[in-house]
C-alpha cells in the first residue's frame, strides 16, 4: 500500500509540474510579443492580484534577492508597465503599482494560456472537465490550508 501511495505521489508531482510548464511555455509565446520575461510576467500576476506592493514585499512574494526585483520593476517601469509611487500616508515608503499597459499585457497573456487550455479541454466530455476541475479544487484547498 505505502508503495503504491509513493508511486502515486510521484507520478501526480510529475504531471503537475509538466502541466505548469506547458502552460507557461504557451503563455511565454505572447510574453514575447511585449518583450517582457518570465519573471517580469510574474511580478504583474502578484501585483495584479495583491495590489501596491513594496519591492520589499514583491521580492518576498518572488522568492527574488531585493536588488534583483528592484533591476525587475526598473525594466518594467521603463516599458511602462508599472510605475513607482510614494504612499500617501508615509512619504519613506514606496509601493509599486501596475499601468493600464501592465494590465493589459497581464490580461492578454493569461488569456492566451485560458485558449490554449481551452483547446486542450474541449475535447473532453463536461463530466471529465468537471471532475478535472473539483478534483484541482480539492488539492488546491489541501494545499493552501498547510
Amino acid at each position: 500500500m505505502e508503495s503504491n501511495f509513493s508511486d502515486n505521489v510521484i507520478e501526480i508531482e510529475r504531471h503537475l509540474r509538466r502541466i505548469a510548464v506547458t502552460v507557461r511555455r504557451r503563455g511565454r509565446m505572447s510574453l514575447e510579443e511585449y518583450s517582457i520575461t518570465p519573471p517580469q510576467f510574474d511580478a504583474l500576476i502578484i501585483l495584479n492580484q495583491s495590489g501596491d506592493l513594496t519591492i520589499g514585499d514583491l521580492s518576498n512574494r518572488l522568492y527574488l534577492a531585493y536588488s534583483t526585483t528592484t533591476d525587475l520593476v526598473d525594466r518594467l517601469e521603463r516599458a511602462s508597465f508599472v510605475v513607482r509611487q510614494r504612499d500617501p500616508d508615509d512619504r519613506r515608503v514606496v509601493r509599486v503599482r501596475v499601468q493600464p499597459l501592465g494590465q493589459q499585457v497581464y490580461e492578454e497573456v493569461l488569456n492566451a494560456r485560458r485558449a490554449y487550455l481551452a483547446s486542450v479541454l474541449e475535447s473532453l466530455d463536461e463530466p471529465v472537465c468537471n471532475n478535472i476541475l473539483q478534483v484541482l479544487q480539492l488539492l488546491n484547498a489541501r494545499m493552501t490550508d498547510r
